[in-house]
């Protein structure tokens, strides 16, 4: 992996392995009882006569999970300066403990900002796998990074 990553570093249908999280109960109960405290998240009685069969963590949570693993598989080691969005989430699994999600972050488009050369956008979607290979969660966004010293200059 990459030490430090610039704008110039992302290309079109790279893809990212940002590694994996093993899913603990507790955490889904904890993060459901701050944040999203519907009982299929919370009780094992409800959450058993649910849709899902069983707890699930919060959609919210698996999204959280996601960044976490983004900010320390990349962001931090990289010329990030921010987002200016999301363009979509998707939910397509359920997140249960003991799962664990492989996390990748894939570019779908690179563009160098026209009004401010230090600069460049890059499209991506992020995608978590459980372990049997279903995709759980995808984000699609996009992200500010910094370009490469002396790249604006070279680049135009």
């Amino acid at each position: 992996m990459k030490a430090y990553w610039y704008f110039e570093d992302f290309e079109p249908g790279q893809d990212i392995d940002l590694g994996t999280r093993t899913v603990t109960e507790d955490e889904i109960v904890a993060f459901a009882r701050e944040f999203d405290p519907q009982p299929f998240h919370l009780d094992r009685g409800a959450a058993a006569e649910s849709i899902f069969g069983g707890v699930i963590a919060s959609g919210w949570h698996t999204c959280s999970m996601m960044m976490r693993m983004v900010v320390d598989g990349l962001m931090n080691r990289s010329a990030s300066m921010g987002s200016p969005g999301l363009d979509g989430v998707r939910w397509l699994a359920p997140v249960r403990a003991g799962d664990t999600l492989n996390v990748h972050y894939r570019t779908t488009r690179v563009k160098a900002s026209a009004s401010k050369p230090d600069r460049g956008v890059v499209w991506s979607t992020w995608v978590a796998l459980n372990q049997h290979g279903e995709t759980v969660c995808t984000v699609e966004g996009m992200g500010m990074f910094g370009r490469r010293p002396g790249a604006e200059a070279r680049h135009g």
